[in-house]
């Protein structure tokens, strides 16, 4: 078995719940990333839009990127309650549409997850400051 393998094994049911969907959405395979998430699920996406299924972030990333991943470096998971909060950090890496690659492009996903499903997803990162370098406006 190796590292990475074991890791998974020792995180947090939600944990893994999390990398899963994260996993799936980076396919990208909204439809698999569904099956991680409850029918009335809410996703925040950056500049507050709001999505009820994983294919609006999709759809909307297809817009904004050539392609993205994340390099996920850490789940921080808080319990309590009846909804067990995750929290991924790390980092994007992709190409913008015109080709041109990117990568430490900084990132923070929220998730809520209630009896196996995640509930709420909150995304943050930094492509709008990006661009905006791109466009040499400084704000």
């Amino acid at each position: 078995m190796s590292l990475e393998e074991q890791l998974l094994l020792e995180m947090p049911e939600e944990a893994r719940i999390v990398r899963d969907y994260l996993d799936a959405s980076m396919k990208p395979d909204p439809d698999l990333a569904a099956t991680f998430v409850a029918d009335n699920v809410v996703i925040t996406f950056t500049g507050g839009r709001v999505f009820k299924h994983p294919s609006g972030p999709t759809a909307f990333n297809a817009g904004r990127y050539s392609w993205v991943k994340k390099k996920m470096d850490t789940f921080d998971v808080a319990t309590g309650g009846e909804r067990t909060v995750v929290y991924s950090v790390g980092t994007l890496y992709g190409e913008w549409p015109d080709g041109t690659p990117f990568e430490g492009n900084r990132y923070v996903d929220r998730f809520e997850v209630e009896d196996g499903k995640i509930v709420r997803m909150d995304v943050w990162n930094d492509s709008a400051e990006r661009i905006l370098t791109r466009m040499s406006i400084k704000a």
